[in-house]
């Protein structure tokens, strides 16, 4: 299994929660998606990201395919606007 992790730092962390909303409906709207987890900071320190999302694939081709997912697309298109940055690391589950 293809695990892929984003952590999410937001212009304006009051975004977070609405972004974790958004992400869960992509449950059931995106079939490339095995699993998807969603978690916001609850710490606020300085060093935190405002939220983490795992997501699970059987292999890359269907990362690259919910990565494409018009409904992952937009999502995106509303979510990248208020992110300050953003860190993602693909690794396969052991």
């Amino acid at each position: 299994m293809l695990v892929h992790v984003v952590v999410m730092r937001f212009t304006d962390p009051a975004h977070a929660p609405q972004a974790a909303e958004r992400l869960r409906a992509l449950v059931g709207a995106v079939p490339q998606i095995r699993s998807l987890d969603v978690g916001l900071d609850t710490t606020g320190s300085e060093h935190s990201y405002d939220l983490v999302l795992t997501t699970r694939h059987t292999d890359p081709a269907e990362l690259a395919a919910y990565q494409s997912h018009p409904a992952h697309l937009e999502l995106a298109a509303w979510l990248v606007p208020r992110l300050a940055h953003r860190a993602v690391v693909d690794h396969l589950e052991s």
